[in-house]
């Protein structure tokens, strides 16, 4: 997996641009376009939050309006246009029809995403002002899409980006994403901002099957704090410039897809959480040995989102306790006569009885970057990953002035 991508990494045929209209305070690229020369089967995954922004709204209804057929997407960072009302609505069509206009497209071709701060209007005429220019300045290179993933981000340290590829009929198909996401992570179908790009050919239905699979393992396996954004917004472009076959459901093809996809899913996933605002290292709890997949997730996703569990980690703290404690409020039946649990390799719980072991070592181990969580229940053969991050008092100071 390669994060600092080349210009042999980007699939054929899609174009990328980005640009400052104003939107952030910083002066930073706030306005980004992905297109594709040609139409795109398209596939998305949106946020489950009851409050919906605009953007959403819109891009839920071309989706549907395209039948699955794409061509572009606008995204604006500094501003989510969420709790705007009639005229966030108009803005976010605007912004879809007057992207479509300059490149050519159907306004129904288009998606439109925003991020930012919710219930502030969306200054429209700073980026219609710009449109124009990056409009022209789309190119088929790496440095464009560096600066696309720059674009998108908010509260993010850093830019997101993934590749994989992999051959298929003698032929050799790219994926790449992009995505954005430091807070207000804890999906249900789809995480903050993130794009896919892929020359693969690929029916827009069997597209959106494997996005809702793939999704379910990755973004839908992450939590930074709990809250969901009213945002989210996943989607994946295939426009089936690399000239194999079209993928069926399946086949070695699918397969192959299939795991690019996921591999680049997990590991944009995986840098959201890593980059989680004020968080120091990335913990990884696996439950093994449940009786259902359904059951093994729901508890690692209750010891992942556990605040004792996060701020236990944040001072590299070995209180097994906390994640012996919310495994059993998940509201999952087992065992505790049962269960064993690592910390960091390290046996601290065995048969629902605590182990002796050395407190001092433990906690450096806790102080890694990446720390594995291991919950055997040893009641079934079923298993699940979740990933998070550690809770820090660097989190409270970045939103409690996330407005000022």
């Amino acid at each position: 997996m390669k994060h600092a991508l080349s210009e042999a990494a980007l699939p054929r045929g899609f174009r990328f641009a980005a640009t400052s209209c104003g939107l952030k305070k910083t002066g930073a690229l706030d306005l980004a376009i992905l297109s594709s020369d040609v139409t795109a089967s398209a596939a998305a995954v949106f946020t489950q939050n009851l409050v919906v922004a605009a953007p959403v709204l819109i891009s839920k209804e071309h989706l549907r309006m395209s039948k699955g057929r794409m061509r572009a997407v606008v995204v604006n960072a500094g501003n989510a246009n969420c709790a705007t009302g009639a005229a966030g609505r108009a803005a976010a069509e605007r912004m879809a029809a007057e992207t479509a206009k300059r490149l050519g497209y159907i306004a129904r071709e288009v998606f439109v995403c925003s991020t930012g701060v919710i219930g502030v209007p969306l200054p429209l005429e700073k980026i219609l002002r710009v449109l124009p220019v990056i409009a022209r300045h789309r190119r088929p290179s790496a440095r464009s899409f560096a600066e696309t993933s720059l674009a998108i981000c908010t509260t993010d340290t850093r830019p997101k980006t993934a590749a994989a590829s992999f051959k298929t009929a003698g032929k050799r198909i790219h994926l790449v994403g992009c995505a954005k996401g430091a807070g207000m992570i804890h999906p249900n179908m789809a995480t903050m901002l993130a794009f896919v790009a892929t020359d693969a050919a690929i029916a827009p239905s069997l597209l959106q099957k494997t996005l809702r699979a793939v999704t379910g393992r990755t973004f839908n396996a992450i939590s930074v704090d709990g809250d969901t954004s009213t945002n989210d917004t996943l989607l994946v472009l295939a426009n089936g410039e690399a000239g194999a076959p079209s993928i069926k459901a399946e086949t070695s093809a699918h397969r192959k897809f299939s795991a690019a996809l996921e591999e680049v899913c997990r590991s944009l996933a995986l840098q959201i959480v890593a980059d989680g605002e004020g968080a120091q290292r990335v913990v990884e709890i696996e439950v093994r040995h449940a009786r259902t997949e359904a059951a093994a997730k729901r508890i690692a996703e209750t010891i992942a989102t556990s605040p004792l569990v996060k701020t236990a980690f944040a001072g590299g703290d070995p209180n097994w306790g906390r994640i012996f404690a919310a495994a059993g409020r998940s509201g999952v039946k087992f065992d505790p006569a049962l269960v064993d649990i690592k910390m960091a390799g390290i046996p601290v719980l065995r048969r629902g009885q605590p182990l002796a072991f050395n407190e001092r070592v433990a906690s450096n181990k806790l102080l890694s970057e990446h720390v594995p969580v291991v919950v055997d229940l040893h009641a079934g053969q079923a298993k699940a990953r979740y990933w998070t991050c550690d809770f820090t008092a660097e989190y409270v100071r970045i939103n409690a002035s996330y407005r000022t």
